[in-house]
């Protein structure tokens, strides 16, 4: 077939978006001006490309031109079919496309005289209208670019910037900056429009898609907007009570861990959660682990265990299965 799109991009009729996409990029890299300079020859092989793509990477054009080839915009402007009765045609009128057969072939030789099937053929086909002006295509937008970045989780919580590497189809790298938004979630993504793909043929240039992804943080952890940390505490703390420091994203923050806590009590810090923009921050819970020391010499833990025996209620009296 001429002006065969599917070979010109080297791929199957059946080859999916994916597929067609693909083979465009590496292709319009292959015989781009830029890296082909006075060779005529990969500046045509690169026009024909950007021609093929700008097709076949088109749901509806793609569909035409499968149907009715490569002159399928003519063709397809009248809807694919003939006027009602007529086998082959087009619809007429303006718009239409013009109809290249001698009256004689359908009528015989008189066929096209004296009005008669000759006006009626003019009607169907346009008529005196003269030479149709074809429907200006609207230009390819540029396809849309796909990147997965891993954020640290500080910058996932209060936002910030992180700078990306992205391949062009003419082979050279770009560093786009991007902008993190507060309170971001793993799995959420971002749209840089116009940094995706240039288009084929003069039109919009595509977007870049970034899929985040958070990194875990060593200590806390997240619940929507409430974050979430274990804070330790000496025995003697726990006793006794003590005034503690707590990291947060807006600073350190000083807490109170009442006289006589135990493992695990649990203290709220209100709004010093996570805050994304426009909304109300949540807030940090704080669960409070008593570590004993290391070095526990043998007197020491008996006396402990002295303590414990003046306390006979059994700790684990209401665990049960």
């Amino acid at each position: 077939m001429a002006n065969d799109y599917y070979a010109t991009l080297g791929v199957d009729r059946k080859a999916s978006e994916d597929e067609i996409r693909k083979a465009y990029r590496e292709m319009a890299r292959k015989y781009h001006p830029d890296l082909n300079q006075g060779d005529d020859a990969a500046k045509k092989k690169f026009q024909d490309v950007q021609l093929a793509f700008e097709v076949l990477g088109d749901d509806k054009k793609r569909e035409q031109y499968d149907r009715f080839g490569p002159n399928f915009e003519s063709m397809a402007g009248a809807g694919g079919g003939g006027p009602r009765g007529w086998p082959g045609g087009n619809a007429g009128g303006p718009g239409g496309a013009q109809f290249d057969v001698d009256l004689g072939d359908l009528f015989g030789a008189g066929g096209g005289a004296g009005g008669g099937f000759a006006d009626l053929f003019k009607q169907f086909s346009g008529g005196a209208a003269g030479p149709q002006t074809r429907r200006q295509a609207r230009p390819q937008r540029g396809a849309d670019l796909e990147h997965e970045i891993t954020i640290p989780f500080a910058t996932a919580v209060s936002g910030g910037e992180t700078a990306i590497n992205v391949q062009r189809a003419t082979g050279s790298t770009e560093t786009i900056t991007v902008k993190i938004p507060a309170g971001i979630e793993d799995g959420k993504k971002i749209r840089l429009r116009g940094q995706g793909d240039s288009s084929p043929g003069g039109g919009p240039d595509g977007d870049l898609l970034l899929s985040i992804k958070v990194a875990p943080h060593p200590q806390f952890t997240r619940r929507g907007t409430r974050l979430e940390v274990v804070a330790p505490i000496t025995l003697a703390e726990a006793a006794v009570g003590a005034k503690i420091d707590v990291p947060t994203p807006r600073g350190t923050v000083t807490i109170s861990v009442p006289a006589s806590t135990s493992s695990g009590k649990r203290l709220r810090i209100k709004g010093q959660g996570v805050a994304p923009a426009g909304k109300e921050a949540g807030d940090l819970f704080v669960e409070l682990q008593i570590v004993l020391p290391d070095d526990l010499s043998p007197e020491d833990a008996e006396r402990l265990a002295d303590i414990a025996g003046e306390r006979p209620p059994n700790p684990r009296a209401e665990l049960r299965w």
